[in-house]
């Protein structure tokens, strides 16, 4: 075995956003192109006598990924890396592992819920010694390390045996090869009461889990089926595939169309949620309700002191700034801090790490805790079957209880994908430069009482994040907020969210989307999205 210098050239495209670099796959299978950019993570963060985690969503090329990443660590001096059977970790069981291992960080290799296939979508990210995601000083600096990279090192030796759990050695460095779902099981018995949720199920309790033919289904046999007793058969999807069976594994109402059917049918079963490609997203569908993921978010942190885990209550609730307000409320019901932050998990790692903060969450399906420095899609649904299984209510009538207390923020998001990433700026910037000319001006039979472009001020660090999304805010409570979205592969996806308040108890059983109607058609006359990208309506409603 020698390690071998291998001499390149810097590739175009190898910027990565909050979420890793992402591409189609054909583009990390091309020449040099994974070898560069993981060479310009090993020359920022050192690998020289490190430990790192390893794994993926078990999208295609993930096999291949892993063999040509661990070569390259070796090669680079790295001492040790910690790899998932068969490559494959979920990415909040990757947070956990590098916790656990106390380890200096770990490469995850995903493209979270975008589709996986020979021409779909492929990525790389590094997260860092506290599990998550590298900040963007450091991605700043592997971009451009990439823009000067001439030489990239690579060890010439055999594959390392991925498909059986033990150490073996490359070159100098150890490989050890672990179960993917043993620790993060464990860590989910310490967090939640599984006799509670045994009796449950025990009782007659029925849900179905999707977990989209993507990374989770293991795990979720093993959590759901094996360890609390549901009936087998309850995950469903549950072997994970490097085309993720040609699914779109984004758990939403439209991409997980059969759970949301099964759920408003007449043979529903009490409680249904979906995962995405890494597992770090969920959905929750009651029989007959769904459950948005800001209403999500308000009604585990409202009933988290339920669970074990977190019976000595919150130190705070963080959100990402387009998400809905209602655990804003929560947290005032509650004494405790709550916090808006720009989109990206790394934002809630700052207050996580410093005490601040214990549960967090996007509307974007994202919802975790201080438990890991990620998003964690099984740990959502862990949570809802403990407060099901100590209230002994239904998902409606606990989110009847809630609306009824907190009152009700309608909301929803429309995406609409893939728009020329020209004709998207161009209408960023037009709604920007209006911006100051907006408060006070009358539209849809409501009044702007404020406009700006969200900037943020981190708590902890002093850091400003400008440039964070259009909001736009009126004097009955409804918010409107545009932002582009990077956590796609071609074009630009422009996200517009959409919210208004309802007080509680009258007025909370509206349909969302009529209750949101002139909300939207503000949205589409402030912005000229018909005007500016021709699309008149978006392509995923959630």
């Amino acid at each position: 075995m020698t390690a071998t210098i291998v001499p390149t050239k810097p590739i175009a495209g190898q910027k990565p956003g909050t979420s890793g670099l992402r591409k189609k796959t054909p583009v990390f299978m091309g020449k040099d192109y994974l070898e560069n950019f993981i060479q310009s993570i090993f020359d920022v963060v050192g690998a020289q006598g490190k430990t790192f985690v390893l794994g993926g969503d078990g999208r295609y090329f993930n096999d291949r990924a892993a063999q040509v990443i661990l070569k390259m660590a070796a090669a680079n001096g790295a001492a040790r890396v910690i790899v998932g059977q068969g490559a494959i970790l979920s990415t909040p069981a990757a947070s956990h592992l590098i916790r656990l291992n106390k380890t200096d960080g770990g490469i995850i290799m995903s493209a979270s819920h975008n589709p996986g296939g020979p021409t779909e979508d492929f990525g790389v990210k590094f997260n860092m010694a506290n599990g998550g995601p590298a900040p963007e000083s450091v991605t700043e600096a592997m971009y451009q390390r990439t823009t000067t990279i001439s030489a990239y090192k690579i060890l010439t030796a055999p594959d390392v045996d991925l498909a059986t759990i033990g150490r073996s050695t490359l070159g100098g460095m150890i490989v050890d090869v672990v179960d993917p779902v043993a620790d993060y099981a464990d860590l989910m018995e310490t967090l939640f009461d599984f006799a509670a949720i045994r009796a449950m199920f025990a009782k007659g309790f029925a849900m179905r889990m999707d977990s989209m033919c993507a990374v989770t289904g293991p795990y979720a046999v093993e959590i759901l089926e094996r360890r609390l007793g549901a009936a087998s058969g309850t995950c469903v999807n549950a072997t994970p595939l490097p085309d993720f069976g040609g699914m779109h594994p984004d758990p939403n109402p439209t991409w997980a169309k059969a759970l949301m059917d099964e759920m408003f049918s007449a043979a529903a079963p009490d409680f249904g949620a979906a995962s995405d490609g890494d597992g770090d997203r969920n959905m929750v569908v009651g029989r007959g309700i769904y459950v948005s993921p800001s209403d999500s978010l308000a009604v585990l942190a409202a009933n988290a002191h339920l669970a074990k885990g977190y019976k000595g209550g919150l130190k705070g609730i963080a959100r990402s700034m387009p998400t809905s307000a209602a655990a804003d409320r929560v947290a005032a019901a509650l004494g405790i801090p709550a916090y808006e932050t720009p989109t990206g998990w790394k934002f809630f790692g700052n207050l996580l790490d410093a005490g601040r903060a214990t549960i967090c969450g996007e509307e974007s399906f994202g919802t975790g805790s201080d438990h890991v420095r990620e998003k964690d899609g099984l740990w959502a649904v862990l949570l809802w079957l403990n407060i099901l299984a100590v209230r002994g209510q239904s998902v409606a009538a606990i989110l009847a209880e809630h609306w009824a207390r907190f009152g009700r923020n309608y909301y929803s998001r429309h995406d609409f994908e893939a728009i020329e990433t020209a004709k998207a700026d161009a209408m960023m910037a037009a709604l920007r430069a209006s911006l100051p000319s907006l408060a006070g001006r009358q539209i849809e039979g409501m009044t702007i009482s404020a406009a700006d472009d969200f900037a943020y001020t981190d708590p902890v660090d002093g850091s400003v994040s400008r440039n964070q999304g259009v909001r736009i805010l009126f004097a009955d409570g409804s918010r409107i907020v545009l932002r582009l979205s990077g956590t796609g592969t071609e074009g630009a996806t422009l996200r517009l969210y959409l919210e208004r308040y309802v007080a509680g108890p009258e007025g909370l059983d509206h349909d969302a989307q009529d209750a949101l109607a002139p909300v939207i058609r503000a949205a589409h006359l402030l912005a000229g999205i018909a005007a500016h990208t021709g699309r008149q309506a978006p392509d995923v409603i959630t």
